[in-house]
């Protein structure tokens, strides 16, 4: 018995070490990479800090009652589609270098091609958004993309490193076609580990910036948020972006929660032709680190966004509430407002020239 007690915490210490080794868990920062984490302002206490003040949880809640609706509440009737959701596939790969387009291709993954430069946005076209095949799957008609529909990428951009966010699988599939990676501050350890070279990667702090091909600048912004691939949290960054282009400003939200870095942006970097903001897979006891749909056309507002193009939502049910809830909160709040929120299928092309845009709401069918 006594050898049972002693082996049983052994044998589960190995367990952990030998699911977590594995290449889909990425790597952390050594070297020269780990002395700049520690030398940003923003790291303190051996993690990376917000802003704010940012608990996991809001007042309230607790973990066990979290965990506890989650499995074992009554779960919506629609928190997953009772039918296959719209999508187009559109051919990525047909449109000519001088048009400029936005393909939103499910969750929080598009394409943006503009200024006759290609970026390809946090990408998860595996049918599932976690590091295990079985769990978190994808529903069906917004896992039409797979990687060999990329097209080659002047640069793929990464807002922090959650699975949902950076597929292993996806990013590994498309290395041979990436010329350059933008990703904050501590994730270039894991592409590194997948075989992305040191040089590909554009790798910073909130606060720095780079310019780009055909003079587009992009700017490393805050958000509220955290981060991890493995238990523990918060050891690599996670970023929203300001991309300037010769053309037109655009603000690439990543996920956070509502806080007052979208009012410091606007007041820099402001206003925006078009806003992809992440509006989904939210709950009120995660509201610090997941907008709200009415914190979203908050945080529009803020930003001085011309456009606002909601995503984070369609693909996984990741919360509570119905599937395509976000979608409708969110459009009726911005029609309140007198915002412009742009809602294209998945697939479905928006052309970032134009200044008329006119969707369906597909997600009422």
């Amino acid at each position: 018995m006594t050898y049972l007690i002693i082996a049983a915490p052994i044998l589960i210490v190995l367990l952990y070490f030998a699911i977590t080794g594995q290449e889909v868990f990425g790597s952390e920062a050594k070297g020269e990479r780990l002395k700049r984490i520690r030398q940003s302002q923003h790291y303190k206490n051996h993690q990376f800090q917000n802003l704010s003040d940012t608990p996991s949880l809001a007042e309230g809640y607790s973990m066990p009652k979290v965990m506890y609706d989650f499995f074992f509440k009554k779960k919506n009737p629609l928190l997953k589609p009772l039918n296959n959701i719209p999508s187009i596939h559109t051919d990525l790969k047909s449109f000519p270098k001088d048009q400029d387009v936005f393909i939103w291709l499910g969750h929080s993954t598009y394409y943006i091609q503009t200024d006759g430069v290609s970026f390809l946005i946090d990408p998860v076209l595996s049918t599932y958004g976690s590091p295990f095949k079985f769990f978190n799957k994808a529903f069906t008609g917004a896992d039409i993309f797979k990687p060999e529909d990329i097209p080659a990428l002047d640069y793929l951009v990464i807002t922090h490193d959650h699975y949902d966010h950076l597929d292993y699988p996806t990013v590994k599939a498309i290395k041979d076609r990436v010329s350059k990676v933008i990703l904050p501050l501590g994730v270039g350890a894991h592409l590194e580990r997948w075989g992305y070279r040191p040089e590909q990667l554009i790798e910073e702090d909130w606060g720095g910036e780079a310019v780009l091909k055909n003079n587009l600048r992009i700017i490393f912004t805050p958000a509220r948020h955290f981060s991890g691939r493995k238990v523990k949290r918060n050891v690599t960054l996670w970023t929203s972006y300001v991309l300037e282009t010769p053309t037109r400003k655009l603000f690439l939200g990543g996920d956070s929660g509502y806080d007052t870095h979208f009012k410091m942006i606007g007041e820099k970097y402001g206003p925006f032709d078009y806003a992809i903001i992440e509006n989904g897979q939210y709950n009120e006891a995660w509201k610090y680190i997941h907008a709200l749909p009415e914190d979203v056309i908050q945080a529009s507002i803020d930003v001085n966004a011309k456009n606002i193009i909601p995503v984070h939502s369609s693909k996984f049910a990741l919360a509570l509430h119905a599937w395509n809830e976000p979608l409708q909160k969110v459009t009726t709040l911005g029609k309140a407002k007198n915002l412009n929120v742009l809602t294209p299928m998945i697939g479905e092309p928006l052309n970032l020239s134009e200044s008329d845009h006119a969707f369906k709401t597909w997600w009422e069918d």
